[in-house]
């Protein structure tokens, strides 16, 4: 029997093992041995993190399996953008491009460059090695869709004004109010959220 590889992530940026996929891939540049499928000790080697789709023009990889990028997977695109990611230019550049102008209108900046946003990203989601939380500084209800917030040991994502579980197989229903909830998606790509860009969410936010 296989074991899963150590190529899933998590709202706090975590890579860990699981059965279950995702539906984004994505990487931080290379950051495993191929030889043994594994993770190394470094946890990036590049300032852009990127989001992008499973197929792409009916390429398949071998996943770990080579020298090239490390194959990392999420949930869905708003897990990606808690942990710092972004759309890739290449494989998803309509979204890319959306996106880079929702963050430009949402951030009050000009047209900016991808290494720009990535700089600024990567200053945001990190505490050096740990992920950056954030206070809320508004209520939970008032966050875009897909903005990611921690709740003790556990995240959420907001949707239509009300969190969900976070769990590796989709979405769970809350019973009860959140306690001192800290957002964990990066500022910028909050206001990015708010300013518009609309990130695909995983089918079981729709059925909670």
């Amino acid at each position: 029997m296989n074991h899963p590889l150590q190529n899933r992530v998590t709202p706090l940026g975590e890579i860990i093992a699981t059965p279950e996929r995702g539906t984004f891939t994505g990487n931080r540049g290379i950051i495993h041995d191929p030889a043994t499928r594994t993770l190394l000790k470094r946890r990036w080697t590049t300032k852009a993190w990127i989001t992008c789709v499973c197929e792409f023009r009916g390429r398949r990889r071998d996943v770990m399996g080579t020298q090239s990028w490390t194959e990392l997977f999420f949930l869905d695109e708003a897990t990606a953008f808690a942990a710092g990611h972004r759309p890739c230019f290449y494989c998803r550049r309509d979204d890319a491009n959306a996106f880079r102008a929702a963050w430009a209108r949402g951030n009050r900046t000009g047209a900016l460059r991808a290494p720009e946003i990535d700089a600024a990203l990567h200053a945001e989601r990190l505490d050096g090695r740990t992920k950056r939380l954030h206070p809320l500084s508004k209520p939970l209800s008032d966050l875009p869709d897909g903005a990611m917030v921690q709740a003790g040991q556990e995240s959420f994502v907001v949707a239509s004004g009300r969190p969900l579980r976070w769990t590796f197989g989709g979405y769970r229903a809350v019973d009860a109010p959140l306690v001192d909830a800290k957002l964990i998606t990066p500022l910028s790509t909050v206001r990015a959220l708010a300013a518009g860009y609309k990130p695909v969410l995983h089918k079981s936010a729709q059925k909670e």
